[in-house]
Order: C-alpha cells, then structure tokens, then sequence
C-alpha cells in the first residue's frame, strides 16, 4: 500500500514516514500541497495521506479541497496531521475531505489508532 506524507517540517516527514515504514507501507514524500499533487499528476495513487495544515505554497485545506474534487476526486483515506487545535478547525477539516484528524504533538500509538479508524492495518 502507498502512502503520501505532505508536510512543511522534514523531521515531521520523517517520523512519519519511519512509522509507516514500519508497518509495511511504502511512503512518498512532498512538502506542500503543490509538490504533493504533482506526484499525484505524475502516477502516484496513495491509498493513505497525511498532511498538515500550515504550509507554504499550498496548504493542508487547499490540498483537501483540490484532491477530493474532479479531475481527482481521490478516494484516499486522508488523515490531517497539525498543530491546530480549535474545533471550528476540526470541523473545516473534515468538511474539506479529511477522515480523521490528529493534533501534534502526537505519540506512536495516537497514529496507529487514528489509522486503524480509517481502516489502515497495524
């Protein structure tokens, strides 16, 4: 299964991914919601996304609102990784096309329960 980690913080895309890693997934990497669609635009089909919220160039909600939509209309399970914590954030988030939501900071085990939520095997 192919995951897509999209955020601005290397380190964050690297705890990420080693986490995914670890349960068996292959991980793709972006840092923005630009560059992440441009590995869309160019055959990537992640089944699973994690992104954050604040980026440059293209943030977390714009990715959302762009992969949800035609000419993509992804049926990834995407689950927001952020710092934002305010509900009426929450709730843009997943009216946007986020399936679930987790605020940094974050353990191991918050991951992997989030992804279990979303179907994702751990």
């Amino acid at each position: 299964m192919q995951a897509l980690v999209i955020d601005d913080s290397r380190a964050m895309r690297m705890i990420l991914g080693r986490m995914l890693r670890e349960l068996g997934l292959e991980v793709a990497e972006a840092d923005n919601g630009r560059r992440a669609l441009d590995l869309i635009d160019a055959g990537l089909d992640p089944a699973l996304v994690l992104v954050d919220w604040n980026m440059p160039e293209m943030t977390g909600i714009e990715f959302l609102t762009t992969v949800r939509n035609p000419p993509y209309a992804s049926t990834a399970r995407i689950l927001m990784v952020t710092t934002e914590t305010d509900l009426p954030q929450v709730i843009q988030a997943l009216e946007s096309g986020a399936d679930e939501y987790l605020m940094k900071p974050f353990t191991q085990e918050s991951v992997y329960a989030k992804l279990q939520l979303l179907g994702i095997e751990v």
